[in-house]
């Protein structure tokens, strides 16, 4: 796997201190891919405060501290480095109830949402990849790590991402983690709307009409205007699907600007309530 050179010597110093440090999530994924990655994260045994102790000579972003996360400031931009930690829920949608710091890379990924995210790798010894995540890239497959339910009850978001990484990569999600989607979908109301609005923006942007179909019902969620649109008949010859169907091929056939697939997604919204 390639890291730039910016994040390598970050990792370098990390283990020439004799602590574990992995590339981690998303870059692994996409690398593995074929993807060239556009941001870098990485997990490390090293606690906060040995980190700051190490990179004593950079600038660094201390916002996430508590969380476990240094950001190093690199010509590159800010590497973020996160002690290897499990967490708990989210009770106010944005924030884990509580970090605490292990030792074991394999723990820290058990947390993360989906098994093509919980893979990492290490210059040194190569990929980690304890719940079968490069299998499920080959199948297609989006699968939650562990217990799907427990995964979305800790933070309701990853039912929306789930849905973005489905329609982004073109995966099929696997039937409990779909099941486990639908049955904590509640979830969703307590996010915080900006939250929403990131992982809402990301689906919309890359969702062809088959994704927003087959989302429509989480979608619904989110956004209940869209609900009587589903199934609802036009009678009209010029059109060939009912109103929930043409929005979706409307949003299809456009670039993924926000501002023009949420106007398309939202163009249509008024016809049942106003049909004669």
């Amino acid at each position: 796997m390639y890291i730039p050179k910016e994040v390598l010597e970050l990792m370098d110093r990390l283990e020439d201190s004799g602590h574990e440090c992995w590339a981690v999530g998303g870059c692994v994924r996409d690398w593995l891919m074929g993807i060239e990655p556009h941001d870098y994260d990485c997990c490390t045994a090293a606690t906060p405060e040995q980190m700051q102790e190490i990179f004593s000579d950079r600038q660094l972003v201390l916002a996430g501290l508590k969380h476990g996360t240094v950001g190093v400031v690199t010509e590159g931009g800010v590497v973020e480095i996160t002690t290897f930690r499990t967490e708990g829920g989210y009770a106010d949608s944005r924030h884990p109830d509580w970090v605490r710091f292990v030792r074991e890379l394999r723990e820290d990924l058990a947390r993360r949402d989906f098994t093509v995210n919980a893979m990492a790798y290490s210059p040194r010894r190569g990929l980690a990849d304890p719940f079968g995540g490069r299998e499920d890239l080959k199948n297609g497959l989006l699968r939650a790590v562990g217990d799907p339910a427990q995964r979305f009850r800790e933070d309701a978001l990853r039912i929306l991402r789930g849905l973005r990484f489905a329609a982004r990569f073109g995966f099929a999600i696997e039937p409990q983690t779909l099941s486990a989607m639908h049955a904590e979908a509640a979830g969703l109301d307590a996010l915080a709307k900006e939250r929403v609005l990131t992982e809402l923006t990301g689906f919309v942007c890359c969702a062809r009409a088959a994704d927003l179909g087959a989302g429509s019902a989480l979608l619904c969620r989110v956004l209940p205007e869209l609900g009587p649109c589903i199934g609802f008949d036009q009678h009209n010859r010029n059109h060939t699907h009912d109103v929930f169907g043409h929005i979706a091929a409307v949003v299809e056939l456009l670039p993924p600007v926000p501002e023009l697939r949420f106007a398309a997604l939202l163009h249509d919204v008024g016809k049942p309530k106003i049909f004669s």
